[in-house]
């Protein structure tokens, strides 16, 4: 059994009031997307980012209890945050896929991508719009790739990832093919 030290039954509550988050939801709430949509944070600190966020999902989905996140997207790590007069649970993993939050709203589980704070806003604006999409079959972790510009211009390889929902599958489409 592993012993909880005092810092991480320490419950934090961040001194400034939450910010609108940066939030697009899928709008039909149907439960056989990948992604039920995506937040692009202004900074990778989780006590002045959460609140706004939890705040927002609590009144389309009800209370969130808990929220899973990616190990490496977040600095500090608390455990414990006071969020409108309760204590919300935070998990930080390293096997979480990388820009995935999952919350818990009661038997609800809500799953976003989370865009990192430093990315440019039109690529953050595409990936938010694919993770709504309905239809989307690129999973968190690819979808910035599958919207950002080649950092050349050009294509490099004989072959591009390809996204395509066609017969709901994914397929790699050659270059030269294009």
């Amino acid at each position: 059994m592993k012993a909880t030290t005092a810092a991480q039954r320490t419950t934090v509550t961040s001194l400034t009031p939450p910010s609108t988050p940066r939030l697009r939801m899928e709008a039909t709430g149907a439960r056989r997307t990948l992604l039920d949509g995506a937040w692009w944070p202004r900074s990778t600190d989780p006590v002045a980012e959460l609140p706004g966020l939890v705040l927002a999902l609590d009144k389309v989905h009800g209370p969130v209890t808990r929220l899973v996140l990616d190990a490496t997207g977040w600095d500090p790590h608390p455990r414990r945050l006071g969020i409108a007069g309760r204590v919300l649970r935070l998990g930080y993993f390293t096997s979480q896929p990388a820009n995935l939050l999952t919350a818990i709203c009661g038997n609800d589980r809500i799953d976003l991508l989370v865009v990192p704070a430093d990315t440019a806003s039109g690529t953050a604006d595409a990936a938010m719009i694919l993770a709504a999409t309905t239809t989307n079959l690129v999973h968190a972790q690819h979808i910035l790739l599958a919207v950002s510009p080649p950092a050349t211009g050009q294509i490099a390889g004989a072959v591009e990832d390809a996204w395509e929902a066609e017969d709901s599958r994914i397929r790699l489409i050659p270059s030269e093919a294009r």
